[in-house]
């Protein structure tokens, strides 16, 4: 018996479409259900979308764990990165809304892959230096990073910067070779490095209280699985690229799916700025 015919029997409505969705009538959908994304409010700067966050805002119980916000851009096709980079994709106003993001948090989490192909260096200005400052922060935030074999590239000009703090957290014996930056290596056993173990290590070694998170895409996925994100800033680039690039999750299969609250969204020219919380 046909799936439609079978629900019939049972008194179910049939479905139909590649989303699987009722074909009755519902008027609170198909009516009125879909709102235009119209220029109805003053627009925001890139420190105005950040400090709404409330990143720097104290709780009157202490965390369980730092809070972590994570930041993709992707094509509207899903892809991260044109010929190897995400610089393709981008727009200045997201560029801003990064360096904002920057400047606000304590630690910057991400993973080898992306310090490679993105070639870290000078993540903030001047100006923005001395506005954490002002606010009580060190200069620039810590830069961690994850490698299980120590596979860390010792070329990336992060490296080389002097301000610069970078902690390596891995499961294998041997150093980090710095050109002049602050470098620190965690040593886990075997099995016991977890995205729960980095974020405790983070908060209580390094007085991280918000980590911001720049993937890449297995990075990503593993801190979601974990239940280790709490925000999800992801820019939609007005551009199909197709090919094989990786979208911003990779890896097995989350099951069950992680959801997401739209929590705000924003638009500079054709990219289109979400915030959604996990």
């Amino acid at each position: 018996m046909p799936a439609g015919a079978a629900r019939a029997a049972l008194g179910q409505p049939a479905l139909s479409g590649h989303h699987g969705a009722p074909t009755r009538h519902d008027a609170r959908v198909t009516d009125a259900g879909l709102r235009p994304l119209t220029d109805t409010s003053t627009a925001w700067s890139a420190r105005k979308v950040v400090r709404a966050l409330g990143l720097r805002e104290l709780s009157a119980d202490p965390p369980r764990r730092p809070r972590v916000v994570a930041s993709m851009i992707a094509s509207a096709d899903g892809r991260i990165a044109v010929e190897g980079r995400s610089v393709g994709l981008g727009h200045p106003a997201d560029r801003a809304v990064l360096r904002e993001l920057r400047t606000a948090v304590d630690a910057i989490l991400v993973g080898t892959g992306t310090l490679r192909a993105e070639r870290y260096a000078n993540l903030l200005d001047d100006e923005q230096r001395a506005h954490r400052a002002a606010a009580g922060l060190e200069p620039e935030p810590i830069v961690a990073t994850i490698s299980r074999r120590l596979d860390v590239p010792g070329d990336i000009p992060l490296l080389a910067e002097p301000t610069a703090r970078v902690q390596v957290y891995t499961e294998a014996d041997g150093e980090v070779p710095s050109q002049g930056a602050w470098v620190a290596v965690q040593r886990f056993e075997p099995g016991e490095l977890t995205m729960p173990a980095v974020l405790e290590h983070l908060r209580t070694e390094r007085g991280a209280r918000t980590i911001l998170c720049e993937g890449g895409p297995r990075l990503l996925r593993e801190m979601v699985a974990a239940d280790c994100v709490d925000d999800l800033m992801l820019t939609l680039s007005p551009m199909l690229v197709a090919g094989d690039a990786p979208t911003p999750l990779g890896g097995a299969l989350l099951d069950p799916p992680a959801g997401l609250a739209l929590r705000d969204i924003r638009r500079a020219d054709d990219h289109l700025f979400l915030h959604y919380t996990l």
